[in-house]
């Protein structure tokens, strides 16, 4: 539950901080402009009060790494839902209002959070977790998308350590196998997802380490 709030405070301060003219810049997501991800990230607040408002009464089918599905295929922007996201971003026109509903629609989310029993049941996506799986799984969300606003901001505040350690965890979890500790935290989600490209000395040890990059989360 800590790192939820931690992470997606983070990210919605940074969002927050931003000037008009960043949300035109490239994101770190592939085909997104910076006001395509914040669109983004209103869609999954909205995800997330929906999912928690949305008891379940059967044991959970997944966890926080299974709940994800994976591929090692990496998101070009070219599929219907993200061209979907870069129409409904473009129809804000003002990134003020972009802005203003991200803070309304995520303070919401952070509240539920807090409020949310972390051993009760939830659905989404037609399967169960438990509360404190549902919102760990959105840390990597959360952190990932952190590193994609900042990727051409160098002046934006990064994620918080704690929430990219956290998200490197589970992450490695997802993969099956930790990645080596010569790769930062940072950079091993880079890496991992194919927002990085990896030298050949990190690619040798990804192979000895038996990891398998690149691996996209949906």
């Amino acid at each position: 539950m800590d790192d939820f709030s931690r992470s997606w405070t983070a990210l919605r301060a940074a969002v927050a901080g931003l000037a008009d003219e960043d949300f035109a810049r490239p994101s770190g997501c592939a085909g997104w402009l910076v006001r395509d991800l914040v669109c983004h990230l209103v869609i999954d607040a909205q995800d997330v009060l929906i999912t928690l408002a949305t008891p379940a009464d059967t044991p959970p089918t997944r966890d926080a790494a299974s709940y994800w599905e994976v591929s090692e295929t990496p998101p070009t922007g070219e599929d219907p839902l993200d061209a979907l996201t870069v129409r409904l971003a473009a129809a804000y026109e003002d990134p003020g209002l972009l802005r203003f509903h991200l803070d309304d629609v995520g303070s919401a989310a952070g509240r539920a959070a807090v409020l949310a029993e972390p051993g009760g049941w939830v659905g989404t996506r037609g399967e169960v977790l438990t509360v404190g799986d549902y919102l760990s799984a959105y840390v990597v969300e959360w952190t990932l998308h952190h590193l994609d606003l900042v990727a051409h901001l160098p002046q934006a505040p990064r994620p918080p350590a704690e929430s990219v350690a956290a998200a490197r965890r589970l992450f490695e979890r997802i993969a099956g196998a930790p990645f080596p500790a010569t790769l930062s935290d940072t950079e091993a989600l880079l890496v991992g997802t194919g927002r990085r490209a990896p030298g050949t000395a990190e690619r040798t040890a990804l192979a000895e380490a038996g990891v398998r990059i690149p691996l996209s989360l949906g």
